[in-house]
C-alpha cells in the first residue's frame, strides 16, 4: 500500500494542475451526489407526503423540488465529464512520459547492458509495464472525490440522525479490513502475471525474429508449443488475479448494501418511535444507496495498486540502471574530405569473466586502408564495437586524431565515423529513406553513394527507384543488395573513418573488388578499416593487422605476412584452396560424365 501510494504521489506531483482540476470535478460530482439525496429527501417531505395527505401539490414546492433535482443532476453530469476527461489526460500523459524516459534510457545505456537483457523484456518495460504503472490514475480522481463525498455524507448523516449515522459508519472499518486482506493476496499474483507478460513477449519476439530458422528447420510445432506453455502460464496467472478480484469486488459492493439494510432496520424502529421523520429516513437510506457505486472507485484504485507497483518497479529498474556512457567536451574534427587517424593503444576487453581482447595495439594513418584479419572468435567484431564506442575498453585507449573516444562530446563519433556492421539492418522504408536515414541528402548525393556501393544498377531497375519500399528488414532484397544499401548509407555521410565489419560477405567477389577499388580511390576523404576474409579483398589494403585469440600476432603488408606468418598464410589461403578444390571436383565430374557418354 505504501509503495502504491508513493507511485500515485509521483503522478500527482508531476501533473499537479490536471490532478487538481480532476479532483475538483470529482468533488463537484461527490457533493452533488450528497445534494441529490438531500433534494430527494426534501421533495419527499415537502411534495410527496403532502400530496398523499391532502391530495394537492403546492406549485411553488413542486417547482422548487424539480429545480433542486434537475440542478443537482446537471452539476453532477458536469463533474462526471470533467473527472473522466482530466483523469484520462493525466493517465496518458504519465504513460507517454514513462515510455519516452525508458526509450531514452535504452539509447543511453551501452551495448553491454543490452546484451544482458532480452529484447522481449525491454519491449515489455516500454509498453505493458509503463501502462500498468499508471493504470490507477483513471479512477484516482473519482476515489479522491469519493473521500470528499464520504466526508460530506458523514456530516449530512450526523446532522440528520446520530444513531443512523453511527450504524452506517460501521461499514468503513469493514472496508479497511477487506482491503488489507485483498492487498496481501493479490500482490504476489500480480507480480507473477506481469513477469509472465514480459516472458511471453520475449518468446514471441524470438520466434518472429528467427522466422527463417524456425521454418527452415521445421521447428514450427516446437516454437508453438514453447509459446503455448508460457501463454498458458500467463493465462493461469491472470485467472488467479481475476479470481481474487472477482471475490473482492462483490464483497466491496455488498458492504454499502448491508449498510442500507442496517439503516432501514434501525431507521424503521426510530421512525415508529417518532425520533425521526420519513424524509430523514429516505435521505439517509438513499445516500447509502448512492454511495455503493462511488465506494467501488476506491476498490478500483486499490485493485490496481499491486499491478501498478510491479510495473513501476520494472520501469524504475531500467531508469536506475547504471553503465550509461559518459561523454567529454572535446568536439570532433568535422572538416569535410579530411581523413581521420586512428590509434588503438593497449586495449583489453572481457565479456564477464571471458577475456576477448588482450593488449591490442596498432594504428591506422589518415587516408590509409587497413584490413583486420583473424579466425572466427579472434575478437574482430568486438574490436570493431570498440572503434565506434558501442562499448568501452576495460583497459587501454581508442584514439581518433589523438583524442580518446571517451573525451569526445556526445554525437562527435557519429559525425566522423560510420560503421557497416556484419548483420545488415534495413527499415521498412523507401530506398532513399534507408540511405539518408534523417540526413539532409539530395538525390545526387544518394546516387553517388549508390554508385560507390555498386548498388545504382539494381536500384534503378526497381519499380519506383529510390522511392521503392524495401519491406521489413529489407525482405524484398537479396543479402548482397541489402549489404550494398547499408554501405551506401554509410558512404553518403562522408565519414572520415569508415569501418566495414565483413560488410561485403554476401556480395560477388567481382562486385566486392569494384567496391573496394572505389573506396581506395576515395581514400583522400576517408580512412578505411575493413574486416575481411577473401584474399582479393585483403590484398587491396595498405596494411593487414592479424588477430588470433584476441591478440595482435603480426601486422604489415599482405605479401610480407604471407611469407613470414604461417597462421596468416593458412587462414587467407584456405578460401582460395576451397574454391580450387570445388572447381577440381566439378571438372572431374564433367570428365566422368563425358567418358560415360
Amino acid at each position: 500500500m505504501r509503495q502504491g501510494l508513493r507511485v500515485l504521489g509521483v503522478a500527482i506531483q508531476t501533473e499537479k494542475a490536471v490532478f487538481a482540476l480532476a479532483v475538483l470535478a470529482s468533488a463537484v460530482y461527490g457533493g452533488m451526489t450528497v445534494a441529490s439525496a438531500w433534494a430527494l429527501g426534501w421533495a419527499t417531505q415537502n411534495v410527496v407526503l403532502p400530496a398523499f395527505g391532502s391530495g394537492r401539490i403546492a406549485s411553488g414546492a413542486l417547482w422548487t423540488g424539480a429545480l433542486l433535482i434537475v440542478g443537482t443532476a446537471l452539476l453532477k453530469a458536469v463533474g462526471v465529464a470533467g473527472r473522466r476527461i482530466l483523469a484520462g489526460v493525466m493517465q496518458y500523459r504519465m504513460q507517454a512520459r514513462s515510455r519516452r524516459d525508458v526509450t531514452k534510457q535504452y539509447l543511453r545505456l551501452p551495448l553491454s547492458w543490452h546484451h544482458q537483457h532480452p529484447t522481449g523484456q525491454l519491449l515489455s518495460n516500454a509498453s505493458a509495464d509503463a501502462e500498468a504503472a499508471w493504470a490507477p490514475l483513471a479512477p484516482l480522481p473519482m476515489a479522491v472525490g469519493v473521500i470528499v463525498m464520504l466526508f460530506t455524507a458523514a456530516i449530512a448523516m450526523l446532522f440528520t440522525d446520530l444513531v443512523l449515522a453511527l450504524v452506517g459508519f460501521l461499514i468503513f472499518p469493514a472496508i479497511a479490513v477487506l482491503n488489507l486482506i485483498y492487498q496481501r493476496k493479490l500482490s504476489p499474483l500480480a507480480t507473477r502475471a506481469q513477469q509472465l507478460r514480459a516472458e511471453v513477449s520475449e518468446i514471441a519476439h524470438e520466434s518472429f525474429d528467427g522466422a527463417l530458422v524456425v521454418k527452415t528447420l521445421g521447428r514450427e510445432e516446437l516454437e508453438t508449443d514453447r509459446f503455448r506453455r508460457r501463454a498458458h502460464e500467463l493465462r493461469d496467472a491472470n485467472i488467479a488475479v481475476g479470481r481474487v478480484r472477482g471475490l473482492f469486488d462483490p464483497l466491496l459492493e455488498a458492504l454499502p448494501t448491508i449498510g442500507v439494510l442496517a439503516v432501514l432496520a434501525v431507521g424503521a424502529a426510530r421512525l415508529s418511535a417518532g425520533a425521526i421523520d420519513s424524509g430523514d429516513l429516505v435521505q439517509v437510506a438513499y445516500l447509502f444507496t448512492l454511495l455503493s457505486f462511488p465506494i467501488r472507485a476506491l476498490g478500483w484504485v486499490l485493485a490496481e495498486l499491486p499491478r501498478s507497483v510491479v510495473g513501476w518497479q520494472r520501469v524504475q529498474a531500467v531508469l536506475e540502471a547504471t553503465g550509461s556512457m559518459e561523454y567529454g567536451g572535446v568536439a570532433a574534427t568535422t572538416a569535410a574530405s579530411t581523413p581521420a587517424a586512428l590509434e588503438v593503444s593497449g586495449v583489453s576487453y572481457a565479456y564477464g569473466e571471458a577475456q576477448v581482447l588482450h593488449d591490442v595495439t596498432f594504428d591506422v594513418p589518415a587516408g590509409r586502408t587497413v584490413a583486420l584479419v583473424g579466425p572466427t572468435g579472434s575478437g574482430k567484431s568486438t574490436l570493431v564495437q570498440l572503434l565506434v564506442r558501442l562499448v568501452d575498453p576495460g583497459t587501454g585507449q581508442v584514439l581518433l586524431d589523438g583524442v580518446d573516444l571517451r573525451e569526445l562530446a556526445y554525437g562527435g563519433i557519429a559525425e566522423s565515423v560510420a560503421l557497416v556492421p556484419q548483420q545488415t539492418f534495413l527499415f521498412d522504408d523507401s530506398v532513399r529513406g534507408n540511405i539518408a536515414l534523417g540526413l539532409e541528402a539530395g538525390d545526387e548525393d544518394v546516387w553517388a553513394a549508390l554508385r560507390l556501393a555498386q548498388a545504382d544498377g539494381f536500384v534503378a531497375r526497381l519499380a519506383d527507384g529510390l522511392d521503392t519500399r524495401v519491406g521489413e528488414r529489407g525482405a524484398t532484397l537479396s543479402g548482397g543488395q541489402r549489404q550494398r544499401l547499408a554501405l551506401a548509407r554509410a558512404v553518403v555521410r562522408r565519414p572520415r573513418l569508415l569501418i566495414l565489419d565483413d560488410a561485403t560477405s554476401s556480395v560477388d567477389p567481382q562486385v566486392e573488388a569494384r567496391i573496394l577499388y572505389g573506396l581506395r580511390d576515395a581514400a583522400e576523404s576517408s580512412t578505411v578499416v575493413v574486416v575481411a576474409y577473401r584474399m582479393a579483398t585483403i590484398a587491396l589494403a595498405d596494411e593487414v593487422v592479424f588477430l588470433d585469440h584476441g591478440r595482435v600476432v603480426d601486422r604489415g603488408p599482405h605479401e610480407e605476412l604471407l611469407e613470414r606468418c604461417e597462421g596468416y598464410r593458412n587462414l587467407v589461403t584456405a578460401y582460395e584452396r576451397e574454391e580450387a578444390e570445388r572447381a577440381a571436383i566439378d571438372l572431374q565430374a564433367e570428365e566422368e560424365e563425358g567418358v560415360s557418354a
